[in-house]
């Protein structure tokens, strides 16, 4: 069977197995595609950036020139995950996210984990998410994390792993929907008979799960933005408007009487849930940082009395750190009793001596991170940096090794993309959204991230990678295309 020529790529391809075979759950799009012809697929390619330019999804570069908006990359070619592997990724994200908000209930109240001797003291308490304010606070449903992005890779074998989790204000599922809008909208005749599983409902049950994390019915949901020039402002603005509630900033909220109201042509009206876009520093002026403008005066009080719900919790923080992640295979282990479906990426924590001693002797073959940085930023990839960022990273993890964590280098998995030279691999990641409500779900797909630049292993948006759709087939192997 003839098959697309790829450029070679080390690693595990998505869509061409070793020896130059389709997989058999690509075999139905890798025959359309090779029936269609590369001028068609330019014109597709350049109508999905006009249409995204118009309907405004666009991304703020911070460090970039003031007001610098850019697209992010949407790739036409999606990534296709069959039945069989989802339900692997479904059941392990669920059982992670369980057990994340049972540890994050535990630090808060009994510290049951802290007492047996699986995560050291220091580790949370000396952790800067870590918030003294939710001690003893109850949530309804226990739940902390309502919205989570668990970060998912594959290495060169095949084999799934985690490389974080996101559960303080997780970014990116606009994204996702409308990826599947825009290649439904270009290619209709590939979802005619397809199988794939739909993702366009998930701002009903994000709605759903926000309702359901206040304890009466019919409550008042928002959702808080730090305004229009956050990165994500497209995001908020747009789950807004598809879960019909209100977008507000700081100072359209004011609290009165240990209650939290929102300013309307009508007079105030209570807020009951607040879709907080973020972070806890910046939520009450009163409580954390005093020179935020972002947030409302008085709220953590109001919180702390269960008179308004926040989602995601404040101090939900300490369960994304990347100094906690390599106790989460314990967590699970402790609070599920079970054996985690999904495994972490091997990790050395530089606190301690014999780890760091490791990287440092292997430094130019990992990847070191900040244990509270995010999107890219704050990062060395061994293999691609510099002698200069080699030595410069060196000396950041001597004088302050407690700040890094640092894992071997994989060979991410490749998934072919439509660039100007034609169809070529690139790296790419997954997130899969889980909410976590009455019970906890995940929407089939997630965000398909793209590392744009051949060879690299970087997919961050903000470090110029992009995205494609993420087809997850409903039933059998095979796409009927």
């Amino acid at each position: 069977m003839r098959s697309l020529k790829l450029p070679a790529v080390s690693g595990f391809d998505e869509m061409i197995a070793p020896g130059g075979g389709v997989r058999p759950h690509y075999r139905s799009y890798h025959d359309w595609l090779l029936r269609q012809d590369r001028s068609l697929l330019q014109r597709k390619r350049k109508e999905a950036e006009l249409q995204f330019h118009r309907v405004g999804i666009t991304f703020n570069v911070y460090g970039e020139d003031s007001g610098t908006e850019r697209l992010i990359p949407f790739d036409t070619l999606p990534r296709v995950i069959p039945a069989s592997e989802w339900d692997l990724l479904e059941r392990g994200t669920i059982q992670r996210v369980n057990a994340l908000n049972l540890f994050l209930h535990d630090i808060y109240h009994d510290q049951n984990i802290i007492r047996d001797g699986r995560i050291p003291a220091e580790q949370i308490f000396g952790n800067s998410q870590y918030q003294p304010c939710m001690q003893d606070v109850d949530l309804h449903n226990q739940v902390y994390s309502h919205i989570s992005g668990v970060d998912l890779i594959r290495d060169g074998e095949g084999d799934w792993y985690v490389l974080e989790d996101n559960l303080r204000t997780p970014s990116g599922v606009s994204y996702m929907i409308e990826n599947r809008r825009m290649m439904m909208r270009l290619f209709p005749e590939l979802f005619a008979e397809q199988t794939v599983a739909p993702v366009e409902h998930y701002p009903s049950l994000l709605l759903e799960t926000l309702q359901q994390s206040a304890s009466y019915a019919n409550p008042t949901v928002v959702l808080l933005t730090p305004g229009q020039f956050n990165s994500a402002y497209f995001e908020h603005a747009f789950l807004a408007q598809q879960m019909g509630i209100e977008l507000v900033e700081g100072a359209d909220l004011f609290v009165k009487d240990g209650f939290v109201y929102m300013r309307t042509t009508a007079g105030p009206q209570r807020v009951d849930v607040i879709y907080r876009r973020i972070d806890d520093d910046f939520l009450d002026p009163l409580a954390f940082r005093s020179d935020s403008m972002l947030g409302v005066p008085g709220l953590l009080s109001v919180y702390r009395q269960g008179n308004v719900v926040l989602a995601n919790a404040v101090g939900t923080g300490v369960g994304d750190d990347k100094s906690i992640y390599p106790y989460v295979p314990d967590m699970i282990r402790f609070y599920l009793d079970e054996e985690p479906i999904l495994h972490n990426v091997p990790t050395w924590q530089c606190r301690k001596p014999d780890d760091l001693k490791e990287v440092l002797n292997q430094l130019p073959k990992l990847v070191v991170k900040e244990v509270h940085g995010a999107g890219g930023y704050g990062m060395l990839v061994g293999p691609a940096a510099s002698q200069a960022e080699i030595d410069m990273f060196r000396a950041r993890l001597l004088a302050n090794p407690g700040n890094y964590i640092a894992q071997p280098t994989l060979s991410l998995s490749s998934c072919p993309i439509f660039v100007e030279e034609g169809i070529a691999p690139r790296h790419i990641d997954l997130r899969p959204f889980v909410l976590s409500g009455n019970d906890t779900r995940v929407v089939p797909g997630g965000l398909t991230r793209v590392a744009m630049k051949s060879g690299s292993l970087v997919v961050n948006s903000s470090q110029g990678g992009g995205t494609k759709d993420t087809w997850v087939l409903e039933s059998g192997e095979d796409c009927p295309c």
